[in-house]
């Protein structure tokens, strides 16, 4: 069974980088659209980027210019480069995939994005 695995937040002061990694235990990048959502608490969970299968990225407005996506299918790793981070970006950041024709979803674990002075 194919699994995804987070990695890579944790707490920063307002205005600091974080870059989240998630890999996947097989290789099923380069037919999946890749994304990272975030969830705070009382929240819905929200779309934060996705980067598709066809080479399609897009971020979130509220990220837009700040956030990045970028993957690496020989790596089976996609990543969310996060700069310029403020109090409101504190979340658990997880990430999803769409696998293949069917688009089966997949979900990483969450990894918790704190930032804070």
């Amino acid at each position: 069974q194919v699994q995804l695995a987070e990695s890579g937040g944790g707490w920063v002061q307002p205005g600091g980088s974080l870059r989240l990694s998630c890999a996947a235990s097989e290789s099923i990048f380069s037919s999946s659209d890749m994304a990272w959502y975030r969830q705070s608490p009382g929240k819905q969970r929200e779309l934060v980027a996705l980067s598709t299968s066809g080479g399609m990225k897009t971020v979130a407005n509220s990220v837009k210019g700040r956030f990045t996506i970028s993957r690496d299918n020989a790596k089976n790793t996609v990543y969310l480069q996060m700069n310029n981070l403020t109090p409101v970006d504190t979340a658990t950041y997880f990430c999803n995939a769409l696998v293949g024709a069917a688009k089966t979803p997949l979900w990483g674990q969450g990894t918790q994005v704190t930032v804070s002075s």
